[in-house]
């Protein structure tokens, strides 16, 4: 646990913390009530909306930090009669002398091998893998919302009244808040779609690198490529989120998650990406 909280400590993810808290203050306290006024019924509709996003989004991005992504167990060894042993489960790290699951990957950061693994990101001072990967979405996904959210109350404050741009200092602050709100708009909206379509094709950001070359050679011999964990969209969805939809959206709701070293695979054939 201590080395769990001790990653609040790191920079990046004290600046996370920190440009949440920036982007929070200047939308509500400043925009919101410059525009609407927060003592009006629509300045207090947006400000707990947008109050809503970003304790979601903190919420989080605080459980994705905390959880463990998940680690091989010491007990685990790839069974003769394992389906899935035909070159994904009998694989060896030779870090952790010790065979990795199916889908498990040697995070050279933080030096152990993690289960389903899809990266390690220097933003949460962990890795993004089989436990907390669905944290970490809900996390992108309302960080997107609250980003965009956060840009179109910017830019209808400015052009719904008139504003004093006379002097250095508030022409600073302006370009900031615009360059922060535009980047963050864009970052998060491109990182949420690039993981819904890794969502829905149940594919990490590891298994897409290797699914790439196997689509290409697929191609070139006139066979079709197919993930060979992509059950369909809906099954897709309720391995990570869960088989309850109304618990999508909870980022603490894990209860669904097994032990991670065994994984269904789809019944149609096609090429396997090289592991």
């Amino acid at each position: 646990m201590r080395r769990e909280k001790g990653r609040f400590m790191s920079p990046p993810v004290l600046l996370v913390i920190s440009l949440i808290g920036f982007v929070y203050y200047t939308t509500v306290f400043i925009f919101i009530d410059d525009w609407l006024g927060l003592g009006t019924g629509p300045g207090l509709l947006n400000a707990l909306i947008f109050s809503w996003l970003a304790f979601m989004c903190l919420f989080s991005f605080f459980v994705t930090v905390l959880t463990d992504p998940g680690g091989v167990p010491p007990s685990f060894a790839p069974e003769t009669e394992d389906p899935q042993k035909d070159g994904e489960c009998l694989r060896y790290c030779d870090k952790c002398s010790s065979y990795k699951p199916p889908r498990a990957h040697h995070c050279r950061v933080c030096r152990r091998c993690v289960l389903k693994m899809d990266h390690h990101c220097v933003w949460i001072g962990n890795c993004v893998g089989y436990a907390n990967y669905k944290p970490y979405i809900v996390c992108v996904l309302h960080a997107a919302m609250a980003s965009i959210y956060s840009m179109v109350i910017f830019v209808t404050s400015i052009l719904g009244k008139d504003h004093d741009f006379k002097g250095i200092s508030n022409k600073i602050f302006y370009i900031l808040c615009a360059s922060v709100t535009i980047m963050l708009s864009l970052a998060f909206g491109s990182l949420l779609g690039w993981h819904i379509y890794l969502l829905t094709h149940n594919l990490t950001t590891i298994e897409y690198r290797a699914a790439v070359r196997a689509m290409w050679l697929a191609k070139k011999s006139g066979q079709k490529y197919h993930h060979q964990f992509d059950l369909g969209i809906y099954k897709n969805l309720i391995m990570i989120l869960g088989p309850n939809i109304l618990k999508w959206f909870c980022p603490a709701a894990a209860g669904h998650l097994k032990e991670g070293t065994q994984f269904p695979i789809s019944k149609v054939d096609g090429q396997h990406p090289d592991s």
